[in-house]
């Protein structure tokens, strides 16, 4: 795939990024400091999977209280 994320420009607190015929919302925050219109930004997203199943725990701890009979 050729498509790649890149910073079209700022608007407040967020890059717009084009990725191909899709453009989105990124919190500039969450980007480099030194970022900038134009540059081509890589997105490394993973599933976090222990975080993931602690979470469910604690909702399935909170269901079971809240529907005990």
């Amino acid at each position: 795939m050729n498509d790649r994320c890149i910073i079209d420009r700022f608007e407040g607190d967020y890059a717009v990024i084009e990725f191909g015929r899709i453009t989105f919302n990124f919190p500039r925050s969450l980007l480099p400091k030194d970022s900038k219109e134009g540059d081509v930004v890589k997105f490394d997203i993973r599933i976090d999977t222990e975080e993931t199943f602690k979470r469910s725990q604690q909702i399935k701890k909170l269901a079971d209280e809240l529907f005990r009979e």
